[in-house]
């Protein structure tokens, strides 16, 4: 049983029961949500015709569904994979003509995407990739959106728009500064290359490589881990983290927020709970307040 499931480390009484054996269909069938663990929800791309591009309908789907798992805890930690053998080919642009590329251009790439990338930013659970396969262009700042990366040891992964003649969104380069500095993504960017699991976790694209036939099981383990940890310490530190991350000072107001998150936690039934668990040697029930 992965950890974190129902009865497992952390448990939170009364939350995910009942509901790991649902299946959401979403976009036509395109996304997939389901829930493999106890306060986990998986959204699993599944657009093998188009080796999981990224339609306009998926994208909707992913900004729309995401502040749905924003339900108090019920949901701790969302994980986002493909339908095998592919994590996602990136942005669909197969079914636009030059014309509609030249005249239309924000309207058919910018919002639509940007709208799933900021629900996805903007998420306050932790948010997991489980990179299964091959992940380029948008499929990778789909990944590089999430807040971890776990891959698959033969997965390739690859930012081709020198060899599309496109000029990157300023927001999504902004991504792949903060995660991998600038030196590697002028590489990435300049070159088009594909890099191999190994090499991105080198650099630090990726947080873990796994064997092929393990990637869904060690997403769903990562999840389900990061599910079973206190609930208010989790969605708390990632603001904190988000925060500092996206502010070189911070303002009074967002300062105050801080002390605040931290201050509020001392005086947390979870808290309490924590401490109590640790001197008696047992796994805390958290209870999200």
């Amino acid at each position: 049983m992965p950890e974190g499931s129902a009865g497992g480390p952390g448990a939170t009484a009364g939350e995910g029961e009942g509901r790991a054996g649902e299946l959401e269909s979403l976009a036509g069938g395109k996304l997939l949500l389901d829930r493999p663990a106890d306060a986990v929800a998986r959204l699993r791309i599944a657009n093998p015709e188009r080796r999981n591009a990224l339609d306009h309908e998926i994208l909707a789907a992913i900004a729309a569904v995401l502040p749905r798992l924003d339900d108090g805890i019920a949901t701790r930690c969302v994980l986002i994979t493909g339908t095998p053998p592919v994590f996602s080919a990136g942005y669909d642009i197969a079914e636009f003509t030059e014309e509609a590329f030249e005249r239309e251009a924000e309207a058919l790439v910018a919002h639509p995407f940007q709208a799933a990338m900021e629900a996805l930013v903007a998420h306050p659970w932790p948010t997991v990739a489980a990179i299964n396969g091959l992940c380029l262009g948008g499929g990778l700042e789909l990944a590089v959106s999430c807040d971890l990366r776990i891959a698959a040891a033969a997965a390739e992964l690859g930012m081709p728009p020198t060899k599309l003649g496109l000029v990157y969104g300023h927001t999504g380069l902004c991504r792949f500064l903060e995660t991998i500095g600038l030196p590697r993504t002028r590489e990435m960017f300049f070159t088009g290359r594909n890099l191999s699991a190994a090499r991105a976790e080198r650099i630090g694209l990726v947080n873990e490589v796994v064997e092929d036939a393990q990637i869904d099981a060690a997403g769903v383990e990562l999840a389900a881990e990061i599910a079973a940890a206190a609930p208010l310490s989790v969605r708390g530190n990632k603001r904190v983290i988000d925060v500092l991350a996206a502010n070189q000072t911070l303002s009074p107001e967002l300062e105050e927020e801080l002390v605040e998150l931290r201050r509020a936690c001392f005086g947390s039934a979870d808290f309490r709970e924590g401490v109590r668990a640790f001197a008696e040697k047992r796994r805390p029930v958290w209870r999200g307040r």
